[in-house]
């Protein structure tokens, strides 16, 4: 079928504001490893989708999901040797107190039970939040979301504070300085929300602010928000929906960066690799308090069909030795990047470590003005020759570097050798 006519079908039946990448949509119908394949049997290096983090249909995956669901598949009322098993060998991941996992479909569904534990434990309602944060699509994540558009207005009970990037320091002001003058914010926000009568109730943040463009943070400036807002009585919630699972090759979480251990980490993306798994952690007292008061039960999450997918995506992390590979192979990676930089002057910054980066494109290195436009026009280029990437940020202006986590240095290569062809094309 032509893509026109599948395109104009989706439309009819979709709408046509349902979200689509690229400027030609792919139709694409096969996916292996760190490659993807269209419908005209062309190959596709994909440098951005964390959901098939140990790669498209890994065979070990698979194998898992096709075997249990063969045998077994019943929500999570009814006792199942396998779900406890990933609960245990999950929760062991995690420091203490963390040992206790809650299972959902989605991140979305994971951040906003975090929410309502937040809540219920600490008896607060306030949330703060990045000033260009995504946290999921419900209601209550959507009334506290600033990076996309959305009809909820932001909520009274919401504070929304602006992260540190050292990259857009201010003249002459030092890292400390800034990671000082950012805390006062969250202290401001929490003054703020106890002004109007509001009770703090949780710091919701990607550790590695994934959605605000990968910022290089001063050492510390996490930690110090995490102190002012368990010193107001509301907890920590890390969403390692985009962070977690070995991405940094530095640790499996996102948030083991910094000196906080989180009330609660929420789950999701990777940890299914492509089938809806996702969940939280969070301390066994936290959790038996909310569910004796709230009857939660999530009718597919967990189920012996996710766990069994969940278990196989954590034996290929650990068998493949994928947190190395994220090392090493982004360590290369980052040695590219830096030397694309140096000949592009439209490459204001490079940022990011393991497998996930973040290249800021500006039109000029002094004023850093977003290339927005520009950066639209290097993703097309780049889909056109056989690479995928994405764009991020306020200005629209940051490529978004976030391949399976199997990614090797001949991939990082090619990459970036189609990524410097498309630059010197501007």
């Amino acid at each position: 079928m032509q893509t026109s006519t599948l395109l104009q079908r989706r439309f009819q039946v979709m709408g046509n504001q349902s979200p689509l990448f690229y400027e030609t949509p792919l139709h694409l119908v096969r996916g292996e490893g760190v490659w993807l394949y269209d419908a005209d049997g062309r190959r596709y290096l994909d440098v951005y989708n964390n959901v098939p983090s140990v790669g498209h249909c890994h065979p070990h995956v698979v194998a898992a999901l096709s075997k249990q669901a063969a045998t077994l598949n019943i929500h999570t009322r009814y006792l199942d040797e396998g779900i406890v098993e990933y609960a245990e060998r999950l929760s062991a991941t995690f420091a203490e107190p963390l040992n206790t996992l809650m299972f959902t479909c989605t991140g979305s569904e994971a951040n906003e039970l975090a929410l309502r534990i937040a809540r219920f434990t600490t008896g607060g309602s306030g949330v703060i939040v990045s000033d260009y944060n995504y946290h999921g699509n419900t209601a209550s994540l959507a009334e506290v979301t600033t990076a996309l558009p959305s009809p909820e207005p932001f909520a009274r009970h919401a504070r929304a504070v602006p992260i540190p990037n050292l990259y857009h320091a201010p003249e002459g002001m030092s890292p400390e300085q800034m990671a000082e003058q950012y805390a006062a914010r969250v202290a401001d926000a929490i003054a703020s929300l106890k002004a109007d009568g509001i009770q703090p109730a949780a710091l919701l943040i990607d550790t590695l602010f994934a959605n605000e463009g990968l910022p290089r943070l001063p050492v510390g400036f996490v930690d110090k928000a995490v102190a002012l807002i368990r010193e107001a009585g509301g907890v920590f919630i890390a969403d390692e929906v985009q962070a977690g699972f070995a991405r940094t090759g530095e640790h499996l979480w996102g948030h083991q960066a910094h000196n906080a251990v989180p009330d609660i980490v929420t789950l999701g993306k990777p940890m299914g690799n492509g089938h809806p798994l996702a969940g939280l952690a969070c301390s066994r007292e936290r959790v038996e308090a909310f569910g004796r008061n709230a009857m939660y039960f999530n009718t597919f999450g967990g189920s012996p069909v996710s766990a069994a997918v969940g278990m196989a995506v954590l034996d290929v992390i650990e068998n493949e030795n994928l947190l190395a590979n994220a090392r090493t192979v982004g360590a290369h990676l980052q040695q590219r990047l830096a030397q694309l930089k140096d000949k592009h002057e439209i490459i204001g910054d490079v940022r990011g470590k393991g497998l996930f980066y973040a290249l800021e494109l500006v039109r000029e290195r002094t004023r850093k003005e977003p290339a927005g436009i520009e950066a639209r026009r290097i993703v097309n280029s780049m889909r056109d020759r056989g690479v995928l990437i994405s764009k991020i940020g306020a200005g629209d202006n940051i490529l978004k570097l976030r391949p399976p986590l199997v990614f090797t240095q001949a991939n990082a290569d090619l990459f970036v050798d189609t990524l410097d062809d498309v630059l010197n094309g501007l």
